[in-house]
């Protein structure tokens, strides 16, 4: 008797069909979406194009184009991996996008799903003018996403991508390397500003650990194949996004500004420092728990 997967292999036909098939699957399977798509449909449509080497904006006229054995199998498989193992996306591809760049994946890094990739596309406007935006310090880098995503904005600018795991690192350097700029975006090994000296910087970019202890033990599977260094913040979610207010005045320029992801943590920061105006982003595309501070406004903190 053959099982769903070979009886799929000779039913199924067209990408259309399997991105259509795999969105029913997942949609049965009851998974989470949250590491780079938010709905069964856009999840299938990533797995299924990334199993046929196929970029991510291909034309619509393919969709009716029919699989060969061999690609209706490697989808096939991909899908019900997806569903039995409840790993993230990126993790089972071992690629993921952020602000439109590609970027090398594993479970040594949180995959990349920042709000902040729209603030980078924008150039941070309007609070930086990019022509006066020399070094940019990106802290708690992971896979380097968000260094490099800035590298790109803004050509010519100097990045240091922080973080204290080696094995980030490693995946960060391997994305540094793939995307060449080995000569601009620095790798440091670092406890937030530890290493760092008196090197100062027109902007700071975190998306530190913010998940408190309770909410961590309350995620979704997927959420578990992740370094747990990248999520916890301690049992406030807040530990490592209060010393970086902390030291983040001394690494400013005078025109500088800070910007640091909190997610869900936002209404506790806000009603640890209620005299601090915390200035909460809005994004088109959907995110929130994003605030911008001045370099004068982060003083407060020392």
């Amino acid at each position: 008797m053959k099982s769903k997967a070979g009886e799929v292999v000779d039913s199924l036909s067209s990408i259309r069909d399997f991105i259509r098939w795999g969105a029913s699957r997942f949609a049965e399977g009851r998974l989470f979406f949250g590491h780079g798509t938010d709905n069964a449909l856009d999840e299938a449509l990533f797995l299924v194009l990334n199993s046929l080497h196929l970029p991510y904006d291909l034309p619509a006229d393919y969709f009716s184009s029919v699989l060969t054995r061999e690609e209706r199998k490697r989808v096939t498989e991909m899908i019900e991996r997806r569903i039995s193992e409840r790993k993230p996306a990126a993790y089972l591809t071992r690629e993921a996008l952020f602000a439109g760049l590609p970027f090398y994946v594993d479970e040594r890094v949180l995959v990349p799903r920042s709000p902040i990739a729209e603030l980078i596309k924008r150039r941070f406007e309007p609070w930086l003018k990019p022509g006066q935006v020399d070094r940019v310090l990106d802290l708690c880098t992971g896979s380097g996403c968000i260094a490099i995503a800035c590298a790109y904005a803004f050509p010519g600018t100097e990045v240091d991508a922080v973080d204290i795991s080696a094995e980030a690192l490693e995946v960060a350097e391997i994305n540094v390397r793939k995307h060449g700029l080995v000569d601009r975006v620095h790798l440091v090994q670092s406890d937030l500003f530890d290493q760092l000296g008196e090197q100062r910087y027109d902007l700071i970019v975190s998306n530190p650990p913010y998940v408190s202890g309770e909410e961590l033990e309350a995620l979704p599977d997927e959420y578990h194949f992740e370094p747990k260094v990248g999520l916890h913040g301690g049992e406030s979610g807040l530990d490592c996004v209060q010393r970086l207010l902390e030291g983040a005045a001394q690494h400013l320029t005078e025109s500088g500004i800070l910007i640091v992801e909190v997610g869900n943590s936002a209404e506790t920061l806000q009603s640890l420092y209620p005299y601090v105006p915390f200035y909460w982003l809005e994004f088109e595309h959907g995110g929130d728990g994003v605030f911008l501070l001045t370099a004068q406004q982060v003083e407060v903190f020392q």
